[in-house]
């Protein structure tokens, strides 16, 4: 091949390369112009479906879209993130993911996606502390209680948890590991089974986030004895905090977030964080998400995609920690 030829060639890679790099960008400036769809990796009505639910109404408002909401529970959420995984990275697929995002990481062996590759992490939304509750019958009036009775009967009580490593489970091991007493760990397959066991009165207390317990605390159901934060709820303010207890290491956060497929376009990744970060800062949306314990979470692009990752390996050190192995 001559100069001449292989120059040309060499030109009209470039221009292949640009004409499809402008194609992306004309098409990122347009998007989105049709439906979205958001994948939530659980059931509806855990407290990360109910949470998505408020910010994408308003999300929705803003771009002028549906969000066409799709509920993929199983296997901790994995099934759900792994339908992401293998989605279009064109933007017209999202993952409303959470703490427990980083939870799944440390508990299966197998995964059927990359955690720290084949996603970008978009826009932080929220974050809850857990509430620590019993069953009235249970005669705690405190979190002292609790651990004493626990102290006094070592491993005699039980604990309930949405699964092995959801953030039921792990912040109930911070809480046992910094009270320093045993307890036996029982498993459920979902928040409602876990509540439902601890109401009647057989599970003896559970971490849950605040938004699905709200109602059951204010029905005189289940008794709140602490809230997993360095500072008390608005939307349970009589709640002491673990760190007013004398339990500062067992404070522990849920948090939500908006990922997409990792080769995203990066025009839509912007649009869809400013946009996103916009969603939470509406006064309406700000006033629901308070009530349901949850704090907006301002964040830059870049620093989400940090605070996931080192959520990730805190994550992993805890579950070392507490003895979880990967299943």
């Amino acid at each position: 091949m001559g100069m001449f030829a292989r120059r040309l060639g060499h030109a009209l890679f470039g221009a292949t390369i640009a004409v499809a790099a402008s194609v992306a960008v004309a098409g990122a400036q347009t998007w989105p112009t049709r439906s979205i769809t958001a994948i939530i990796p659980f059931a509806p009505g855990n407290a990360n479906d109910i949470t998505a639910r408020i910010v994408l109404e308003q999300l929705g408002k803003q771009l002028g879209q549906t969000f066409v909401i799709e509920n993929r529970g199983g296997a901790g959420g994995t099934i759900g993130v792994g339908q992401a995984a293998r989605a279009a990275p064109d933007g017209y697929t999202i993952l409303f993911h959470s703490a427990s995002f980083a939870a799944a990481y440390v508990t299966h062996k197998t995964l059927p996606y990359d955690t720290l590759n084949d996603f970008t992490a978009v826009s932080a939304v929220g974050i809850s502390p857990s509430v620590l509750v019993a069953a009235p019958s249970k005669g705690y009036k405190t979190a002292a209680d609790l651990i004493a009775a626990a102290k006094a009967k070592p491993g005699a009580l039980n604990y309930a948890s949405a699964g092995i490593g959801a953030a039921s489970h792990l912040a109930a091991e911070k809480f046992r590991i910094a009270a320093g007493i045993t307890a036996q760990h029982i498993p459920f397959k979902g928040p409602v089974e876990a509540l439902t066991e601890v109401i009647a009165g057989r599970i003896d207390y559970y971490f849950l986030p605040i938004a699905p317990a709200l109602a059951q605390i204010r029905d005189g159901k289940v008794a709140a004895l602490a809230v997993s934060s360095e500072k008390r709820v608005p939307s349970l303010p009589e709640v002491p905090t673990v760190v007013e207890i004398g339990l500062p290491a067992a404070v522990y956060s849920f948090w939500n977030g908006v990922f997409v497929p990792a080769k995203t376009p990066r025009p839509i990744v912007d649009r869809l964080h400013q946009e996103a970060q916009k969603a939470i800062a509406d006064a309406g949306v700000k006033e629901r998400l308070a009530k349901m314990g949850i704090e907006t979470l301002v964040m830059s692009q870049p620093e989400f995609e940090r605070y996931f990752k080192a959520d990730v390996l805190d994550t992993e050190r805890l579950a070392k920690a507490a003895g979880i192995e990967k299943q």
